[in-house]
């Protein structure tokens, strides 16, 4: 037996003069705005064995933990408000992600195991880090995961972007 998800709606618009540091200490807004829904997507089943979601284990270096906790309690600007506003407490379309997880010998921003997916919010540094982060995403698909990019200038200017944008990715994996 399959259950269906519950429509998404997308995070309230920054108000103006609002800031995303102020935002990093905000609730999280969801809305019942009928106009723009994530897609019904069945809950995995939990049926015999072999079926629906399999939890599976990725390799991680264990140093890593102390510094994915550090990153946890002080995110940046974006990551802060991607977390707040789109992605905690199962907000996405009710899928579970993770911050700042140690995967291999790296840290992703967000990590949601149902999907496979990588979320990760760009910096300016990264124009610089072109080659580390083509590597990075090669161990990521390695690993059987897809990786989304997005800048931090994206994040904290079109939210609304992003969502939709994580939605019609969404909507192509689960079509």
């Amino acid at each position: 037996m399959s259950t269906r998800r519950p429509p998404l709606t997308p995070p309230a618009p920054l108000v103006r003069g609002e800031s995303a540091h102020a935002l990093a200490a905000t609730p999280a807004l969801i809305g019942d705005s009928p106009e723009r829904t994530a897609p019904d997507t069945p809950s995995p089943d939990k049926g015999r064995a072999g079926e629906g979601f399999q939890r599976r284990f990725l390799p991680y270096a264990q140093a890593l933990t102390a510094l994915a906790r550090a990153n946890r309690r002080n995110p940046t600007p974006a990551e802060a408000l991607l977390w707040r506003r789109v992605l905690r407490h199962r907000q996405f379309a009710h899928y579970k992600f993770h911050r700042q997880k140690p995967i291999g010998h790296y840290i992703v921003d967000f990590y949601c195991a149902e999907l496979g997916l990588v979320v990760e919010v760009d910096g300016d540094s990264h124009a610089a880090q072109a080659e580390y982060d083509a590597a990075r995403t090669r161990f990521l698909a390695g690993q059987g995961l897809r990786v989304l990019r997005y800048r931090n200038g994206d994040v904290l200017q079109n939210l609304s972007g992003v969502f939709d944008d994580l939605t019609r990715h969404l909507q192509r994996e689960t079509d």
